[in-house]
């Protein structure tokens, strides 16, 4: 078993870091909050330090999962980072969603220090962190992915390698823009069928067992019915991953008409109050076109 740290206790770490926990792994959290960090602690045993850098001193692989960017390089970076801590051949291996830019320039200093960087962003939502089943995509190196591999299969429904740094992540922005299309379109047919006296549930049996089919549509079509979006991915956090997803599509010359303007529409729910429903709220702002 290996030496673990695991940096963020969020709606989806905190359970992420349990499963470690569970799979024998000696582990060590960090958070922000420090009294998340106890709580953890108290429930699974192993360790908590105040700061990255202590956290990862003489762990085999530091596994991250904040919020941004920023929230980033503010653990990985500086005299308190994770970098600081960790010795030469250990492995960081990012779960955040962030951009690809700011993956490749963190794999730049950390392969300064003689560390591996793995990007490994997750789908699934918080039911798939508790449950152990996440989809894991990643980018790096194939000597350190194959490390990180048995470690990240202790939360793992599946784990691939698509490419070089970077590339991680960019498959997780085709998994946003996939979804913004999908929710968009359920939330379209659930009105509809509405606004046309339908018994949604019927029609959602009938539909869902053809070409209409969608994981989405199998775990949200109820929740959508009876106007309850508390499902832990926020619309604000669809949108800053949605914002990266446009801003790199201008960046390789992709075009992505229905995602940007989905975009917008999550733009109108948070305008609604509804920042931290869930995604599956896109429906909330058609009943309020009426």
């Amino acid at each position: 078993m290996a030496k673990v740290a695991f940096l963020g206790l969020g709606v989806m770490g905190y359970p992420m870091a349990g499963h470690l926990m569970k799979a024998g792994h000696d582990v060590t959290v960090y958070n922000r909050t420090t009294a998340k960090a106890e709580s953890w602690v108290d429930e699974f045993g192993g360790a908590h330090e105040v700061k990255p850098r202590k956290a990862a001193a003489g762990c085999d692989f530091v596994m991250s999962c904040v919020g941004n960017d920023d929230d980033l390089r503010s653990v990985c970076l500086g005299e308190d980072g994770a970098f600081a801590g960790m010795a030469e051949g250990s492995i960081f291996v990012d779960h955040t969603t962030v951009s690809a830019k700011v993956t490749r320039e963190l794999y730049e200093a950390a392969a300064e220090r003689g560390i591996a960087f793995v990007d490994a962003p997750i789908s699934g939502g918080q039911a798939g962190a508790e449950n152990g089943v996440l989809s894991v995509m990643c980018g790096g190196d194939q000597a350190a992915y194959d490390k990180a591999e048995p470690i990240i299969d202790a939360y793992a429904r599946i784990c691939r390698r698509i490419g070089e740094s970077g590339a991680g992540q960019m498959t997780k922005m085709c998994n946003q823009i996939a979804i913004a299309g999908l929710v968009q379109g359920l939330s379209e047919a659930l009105h509809f069928a509405e606004k046309a006296s339908l018994d949604g549930r019927a029609v959602v049996e009938v539909i869902s067992q053809g070409a209409a089919g969608s994981w989405q549509m199998q775990n949200r079509y109820e929740t959508m019915i009876d106007d309850h979006f508390d499902h832990g991915f926020a619309v604000d956090w669809m949108r800053k991953d949605l914002g990266i997803c446009l801003d790199t599509a201008d960046e390789v010359n992709a075009s992505l008409p229905v995602t940007a303007l989905v975009d917008q529409f999550y733009k109108d729910v948070q305008k609604l109050g509804g920042g931290r429903w869930d995604t599956s709220s896109l429906i909330k702002r058609l009943r309020a076109m009426g």
